[in-house]
C-alpha cells in the first residue's frame, strides 16, 4: 500500500445524517444493525485461516499468477456461489516484474560505504518497479531542475531542458517532483543515460512521506536502464558531493518481467439496480514474499463474509452490489484497472460508488477514512467522493468512535475508479507508516511502531513472530490493546469495528434512493493520471 499529489477542491453542498446515514438528499435512512451483528470476526478468521493454509501448500504465498492465488480465486468462488450471487471470473494477462538479488548504490569514488537496500521508509534506497537491469558504474551528474532545500514543486527531469549539457554514459540524479517517473526516466534514457537514481523531493506535507526511502514504479513495459529511489537525505548527500567535486558511482539491480495469467472474481447480487451498481473491492494476491493476511487477506476476508451475512439475511438490495476480488494488484493495481478498461461506456456510467477495503486488520491500527472531499489531505478524488467519506466518518460519531483522513494518493484499487470520474473511498487500517504518540493515545497500541510491522514480508501471517516478526514491536503493540487482541498479525478489535463499518457502508449504498455525483462518471475522461502502484509506489 507506495505519494507531488494533485490537490483538487471539492464544493459539495451535502448533508449526511449522523447515525443511520441517508446518501445526499436521500429520504430513508439506513439501519444498518441487523446486517452488521451478523457480520463477526469469527467468520472472517475462518476465512483468514483458509487464506494461510492456501499459502502454506504453495510455497508461502498467494501472489497473483501463482497457485496460490488461483487456490484463493477458487476458494472465493466457491463461497460466493454457494450464497447465490452471479459469479464471473474475468481473466487478464500482466507483465510480473521480478527482482532477483538486491540491488546496489555504491559511491565508488569518493570511496563511501554503500547505501542499504529495503522496504521500509527508514531504509537508504530500493528499486524501482519495472527498472532495468544492469550493472554499471559511471560518473553521477545532477538532472537540472533540483531545489534544495526543497518548498516541494521540483520539476527536475521533467522535460528534455532539464538534460541539457548531460553527458551520454552518465548516472542521472533527479529529484522527485511534478511529472511522473516514468516521463523522468524515458528523458534521461534518451540524453545517453545509464543509470537514474530519483531521491525523495524533500518537503514535508500532511499525512504524506516526502522525505523517507522512495518506493517507486516505472509501469510496463521495462526501462532499459536500472533506476532506483531513495530518501531525501541520500539525494542529498550525492548532490552535495556533486558540488564538491566528481562522484563516481556503482548501480546494480537485477531484474526481469514475465507475462503471467491471473484473474479477479465478481460477485453481482441477482436484485437490484443495475444502473446504479456499488462495487464493493478488495484485493485478493498477496505479495510473493508471503501469505498477506493482513494485505489484503483482512480487506477480502471482511467483504466476503460482508456478502455471506447479507445472503444468509435475505437482504434484496435497492441497488445491485458487486463484490470484487482484485488480482494483481500488488503488481500495480492492474486487475482493477483492466476490469475499468475493459467496462463499455454504458456500464462505466451504471456504477455508482466503489468502496475500498485494502488493509483493515492492521495490528497497530488507526480508523482511517479516505479523505474523498481532500478537506484534509493533498488528494486525487472525483466529485462525490466526500459523500463516501462522509458515510463513514458519521457512522464512526455514531459508534463513540475517531476516526483520520488518509490521503487519496493512488496507492490502492479505489484509483481505477476516481481516474475516470466514480465516487470512491474506503477503509484503511495502516501499513508501514509510523503510528505517532497522538494516535496510540486516541487508539491504543505503540507510538513510534509501524502500523503493520509485517507489512509486505512473510510474517504477515497467523504466526508473524515464528516468521521473524520483531519481538518488541510486537510486545509493545499488544501491550496497549486488551489481552487476545492480536491473532498472528492480525488486530481483532481493528476486524470488529472496521468490518461494522464495511457493513454499513455497504447497505447504505445498497439501499439509497439518490445517487452518488461523479464527475465525468463514466465517461473514460480520467480526473487525474494517478499513480500506479502500491505499498508504497510512488508515482509523482
Amino acid at each position: 500500500m507506495g505519494r507531488t499529489k494533485y490537490a483538487i477542491a471539492f464544493a459539495l453542498a451535502l448533508v449526511m445524517a449522523l447515525g443511520a446515514v441517508g446518501v445526499a438528499s436521500a429520504a430513508v435512512p439506513v439501519d444498518s444493525s441487523q446486517l452488521r451483528d451478523a457480520v463477526g470476526v469469527g467468520g472472517i478468521l475462518e476465512h483468514e485461516r483458509a487464506f494461510q493454509a492456501i499459502a502454506d501448500s504453495n510455497g508461502g504465498t498467494r501472489a497473483s499468477g501463482t497457485p496460490g492465488y488461483d487456490e484463493s480465486a477458487d476458494y472465493v468462488a466457491e463461497k460466493l456461489e454457494s450464497a447465490g450471487y452471479s459469479v464471473t471470473r474475468q481473466v487478464f494477462d500482466y507483465d510480473l516484474f521480478i527482482e532477483n538479488s538486491e540491488p546496489v548504490l555504491d559511491p565508488t569514488d569518493p570511496d563511501l560505504p554503500a547505501y542499504t537496500p529495503g522496504d521500509m521508509p527508514d531504509d537508504d534506497f530500493s528499486t524501482m518497479s519495472y527498472s532495468g537491469s544492469g550493472d554499471v558504474t559511471a560518473p553521477l551528474q545532477a538532472v537540472g531542475g533540483i531545489i534544495i532545500p526543497s518548498p516541494g514543486g521540483s520539476a527536475s527531469g521533467c522535460t528534455a531542458e532539464d538534460f541539457a549539457g548531460f553527458e551520454a554514459g552518465n548516472i542521472a540524479l533527479i529529484q522527485r517532483g511534478t511529472c511522473n517517473f516514468r516521463e523522468k526516466v524515458e528523458n534521461a534514457q534518451a540524453a545517453g543515460a545509464v543509470g537514474v537514481v530519483i531521491f525523495n523531493e524533500g518537503n514535508v506535507v500532511p499525512d504524506d512521506d516526502r522525505v523517507g526511502n522512495l518506493f517507486g514504479t516505472l509501469d510496463p513495459p521495462q526501462m532499459k536502464v536500472p533506476v532506483v529511489g531513495t530518501s531525501f537525505a541520500v539525494g542529498e548527500e550525492l548532490y552535495n558531493l556533486l558540488q564538491q567535486g566528481p562522484v563516481t558511482l556503482r548501480l546494480v539491480v537485477d531484474a526481469t518481467v514475465e507475462q503471467r495469467t491471473t484473474e479477479n472474481v465478481i460477485a453481482d447480487t441477482t436484485t437490484g439496480r443495475a444502473d446504479r451498481t456499488v462495487v464493493v473491492g478488495a484485493h485478493l494476491d498477496s505479495v510473493p514474499e508471503g501469505p498477506g493476511i493482513n494485505d489484503n487477506g483482512s480487506g477480502s476476508a471482511t467483504i466476503l463474509e460482508v456478502a455471506e451475512a447479507m445472503s444468509e439475511l435475505d437482504i434484496q438490495p435497492r441497488n445491485r452490489v458487486r463484490f470484487a476480488f482484485w488480482g494483481a494488484e500488488e503488481s500495480g493495481l492492474i486487475g482493477s484497472e483492466y476490469y475499468v478498461s475493459q467496462l463499455p461506456k454504458r456500464e462505466l456510467k451504471d456504477i455508482a460508488v466503489n468502496l475500498n477495503f485494502d488493509m483493515v486488520g492492521s495490528p497497530n491500527y488507526v480508523r482511517f477514512v479516505y479523505d474523498g472531499d481532500a478537506s484534509d489531505t493533498n488528494s486525487l478524488g472525483s466529485t462525490g467522493s466526500g459523500v463516501v467519506e462522509d458515510v463513514f466518518t458519521d457512522y464512526f460519531a455514531s459508534q463513540g468512535l475517531a476516526s483520520e483522513p488518509t490521503a487519496f494518493d493512488g496507492r490502492s484499487d479505489y484509483d481505477a475508479f476516481i481516474s475516470v470520474g466514480i465516487p470512491a473511498g474506503g477503509l484503511f487500517t495502516g501499513a508501514e507508516d509510523i503510528k505517532t504518540a497522538e494516535e496510540a493515545e486516541t487508539y491504543g497500541g505503540a507510538a513510534d511502531v509501524a502500523y503493520d510491522p509485517c507489512y509486505h514480508q512473510a510474517c504477515d501471517s497467523f504466526t508473524p513472530l515464528a516468521d521473524g516478526a520483531d519481538p518488541a514491536a510486537y510486545a509493545a503493540i499488544e501491550a496497549g490493546y486488551p489481552p487476545g487482541t492480536l491473532v498472528g498479525n492480525l488486530n481483532t478489535q481493528a476486524l470488529d469495528e472496521m468490518s461494522d463499518a464495511t457493513a454499513h457502508g455497504t447497505l447504505t449504498f445498497a439501499q439509497t434512493t439518490s445517487a452518488v455525483t461523479g464527475t465525468n462518471k463514466g465517461s473514460g475522461a480520467p480526473m487525474s493520471s494517478a499513480a500506479k502502484y502500491h505499498g508504497p509506489l510512488l508515482q509523482r
